[in-house]
């Protein structure tokens, strides 16, 4: 069995990919693949990597836990999705980006630590994503922002301390600006599912962003060409947004006291250097649009 945890984080996936996942149980059990409700497992983990203090769990721990999160036997693949496994909204901006990841992360492999994990999670451009993460901080901690540097917020920093703590776990990475591209892709890296296998309900990211009718024209095509390879797949969404995308939906404006065009332009830069520092590290794959 191989344990995955899709890590999020806050202000990128907002829980489509577990939603979908779930729309899909019933499939993807019948390939051994356990998508367990966010309930039976969350506050379990959170609460069972506390109490171990950084120890590996015992085989009757284990067992236990196992009969709580799942009602089958034996599993495949069993999948674990929150955006606070790195850590909470509050604390994900100082002078590195998540900087209690590592050791929570580290923590939470030990739960099962004679089964095989991967991590999974989304990046996106600090230009964008501390905004975001300011606007959903707002209520709790309106100042979090302010401890951050912005210029040196990279994800590979990131990447490479939880590489460092868990070295023995691969880590798949997108960037949350091409998931409505990389959608189906990313569905799968996550899942594991066998080629060929359909899923239902995989145009949803697209229907937030696409206008519909040319949702409905997308999921016409799509139809009439089952055969599509990822590639092909990839320009055909390209074509449709080209003409259909909601303006709002894709074009972000991005507000930060004391930043101008300047500052963005910077970071926006960066993290296209970052994407391919994150593209050069071990153990680390990279999905490409």
């Amino acid at each position: 069995m191989r344990i995955v945890y899709h890590l999020g984080p806050h202000c990128t996936d907002e829980e489509r990919l577990l939603r979908c996942l779930l729309k899909n149980r019933a499939t993807l059990a019948a390939e051994g693949i356990i998508v367990p409700g966010p309930t039976r497992y969350r506050t379990l983990l959170r609460e069972t990597a506390t109490q171990l203090r950084g120890q590996p769990a015992d085989r009757d721990t284990q067992t236990l836990l196992l009969d709580q999160i799942m009602e089958t036997d034996e599993a495949e693949r069993l999948i674990f999705s929150w955006e606070n496994f790195m850590g909470y909204a509050q604390g994900a901006l100082a002078h590195t980006l998540y900087p209690a990841a590592a050791p929570r992360l580290a923590a939470f492999a030990q739960i099962f630590p004679g089964i095989q994990h991967e991590f999974h999670l989304a990046v996106r451009n600090p230009a964008t994503f501390i905004p975001a993460m300011q606007d959903k901080m707002s209520a709790r901690a309106p100042d979090a922002a302010d401890k951050a540097d912005p210029g040196k917020l990279r994800w590979s920093d990131l990447l490479r301390t939880i590489r460092a703590a868990v070295p023995q776990v691969p880590i798949t990475v997108w960037c949350d600006e091409d998931t409505p591209l990389l959608w189906p892709e990313v569905l799968r890296a996550v899942s594991g599912h066998r080629p060929g296998t359909r899923l239902t309900d995989t145009t949803d990211l697209l229907s937030s962003i696409m206008r519909p009718e040319g949702l409905a024209r997308l999921t016409a095509f799509l139809a009439d060409n089952p055969g599509l390879d990822d590639a092909g797949r990839r320009r055909v969404f390209t074509v449709f947004l080209e003409k259909f995308a909601l303006p709002d939906a894709i074009e972000q404006d991005v507000e930060m006291p004391g930043w101008d065009q300047a500052t963005v332009a910077m970071l926006t830069e960066d993290y296209d250097r970052d994407i391919t520092r994150m593209m050069q590290m071990d153990g680390v794959t990279v999905l490409v649009s």
